[in-house]
Parts: C-alpha cells; sequence; structure tokens
C-alpha cells in the first residue's frame, strides 16, 4: 500500500521591513492611503498586527518608509547630461510614478517626510540647474517652478481621475446646465474636454505641454543673463 505525503506548506518569505512596506504601497494603491492599518497590512501578509513592529515601529513609520519607496523611483538627473533633457526626463519619471500610486504626492508634501530619496530628488534638480549655469538664486526660482507643476499638476490629475464613460457623464451633465450665452468659451473648453480624437504621436499630453513652457522659458532667461 502506498501512501501520498501531504504537499508541504506554502514557504512564506520571512517578514522584513523592505516586505512590510511593498504590501502597504500595494495595499495603498489598492484600496486607498485611508484603508492602511496595521490591522488589514498584517491580514495582507498573513501575520498578526503585532508581528509588524519587529520591521516598523508605527503607522507614521510607515507612511514615511512608503514615500521614500516611491520617490526612489523617480530617475535621477544624470551628471554631465544636458541640463534641460535631464531635467525633462526626472519630471516626467516623478510624474509618472505619482499618477501609478495617487496617495503619494500629498503625502510626499509633508514636512515631515523630507526623505533620504527625497533629498537626492532635490540635490539632483538643484546641482542640474546651478552646473546647467543658473545663479544661486534663478535656481532657487527655477526649482519651485518644477517641483509645484510635478506636484500641483499630478495632486489636480489624480483628485479628478475617472474613467472615460463617467467623465463624459459629468461633461454632459455640465453642459446641460450651463447657458451658453454666458459662458461660451467654458462651454468650448468642456467640448474639447469631449473630443474623441486621438491623441497624437508628438503630443506628449496637458504635464509635458505645461512642463515645456517651463523649461523653455528657463532656456530664454539663462540665455539671456
Amino acid at each position: 500500500m502506498t501512501t501520498t505525503s501531504a504537499p508541504p506548506a506554502e514557504i512564506r518569505a520571512p517578514l522584513s521591513r523592505e516586505r512590510v512596506l511593498r504590501a502597504a504601497i500595494d495595499l495603498a494603491d489598492e484600496a486607498g492611503i485611508d484603508a492602511l492599518s496595521m490591522r488589514r497590512l498584517g491580514q495582507a501578509l498573513g501575520v498578526e498586527a503585532m508581528s509588524l513592529y519587529n520591521h516598523v515601529a508605527n503607522k507614521e513609520d510607515i507612511l514615511n518608509g512608503i514615500v521614500d519607496l516611491v520617490v526612489s523611483d523617480f530617475e535621477l538627473p544624470s551628471a554631465g547630461a544636458d541640463w534641460k533633457a535631464a531635467l525633462r526626463r526626472t519630471a516626467i519619471s516623478a510624474h509618472d510614478v505619482l499618477v501609478r500610486h495617487p496617495w503619494a504626492a500629498s503625502l510626499m508634501l509633508a514636512p515631515s517626510r523630507t526623505s533620504s530619496a527625497r533629498l537626492r530628488y532635490m540635490e539632483g534638480i538643484l546641482g542640474t540647474l546651478r552646473e546647467g549655469g543658473f545663479s544661486a538664486q534663478m535656481t532657487h526660482h527655477a526649482y519651485h517652478a518644477l517641483d509645484s507643476h510635478i506636484s500641483g499638476f499630478t495632486l489636480w490629475e489624480v483628485h479628478f481621475q475617472m474613467d472615460p464613460e463617467e467623465f463624459d457623464d459629468l461633461a454632459s451633465d455640465f453642459m446641460s446646465r450651463v447657458q451658453a450665452g454666458e459662458y461660451p468659451y467654458l462651454l468650448e473648453h468642456a467640448g474639447v474636454h469631449m473630443e474623441k480624437e486621438e491623441q497624437k504621436p508628438d503630443d506628449e499630453g496637458e504635464f509635458a505641454f505645461g512642463l515645456d513652457l517651463i523649461l523653455d522659458s528657463l532656456e530664454r532667461i539663462r540665455s539671456s543673463s
């Protein structure tokens, strides 16, 4: 008589700070940052919530940690590269990463969350501007113009994120309630939003449009100074 042994129990990867933080990011991406709790995170990892405290101090430590991991995915400017091209790649990379994690942009702005990854990102932009020929004063202004576009545009974008059908319904309702004679340009603007034309190959979208306005202006200022 032959017997078959039971299949071995699933081998679970040992708990670590990295694994806890990655699971926290997955949970925040799936259910929103407000859904992130020690209890739910423990459930996602298949452990008791108390086990998490061997790797993270508290929820605030988790928030700091996941912001640091997200920002570490930004592409930093390459040393010696053309300043304008390098900053454009970094800005687009930062925007793309933040859109993938809609909760991250607002958390990143908290003064208490100036993490090591955030400091490297800031240093990379500031250094690229200074080495690109901008004065310390102009670098100050340029940095804030770039950073506010990345953060502000992303916050606006993720706040109004909705599927196309939902957006069309909202826009149609808006247009039906607005008087054309009173707000003709607003209605025209809403109509452009609803256009179904495919994006042109050379059209990188609204974020890149605004970014290029900033970079082109900085280039003109640099050339004239």
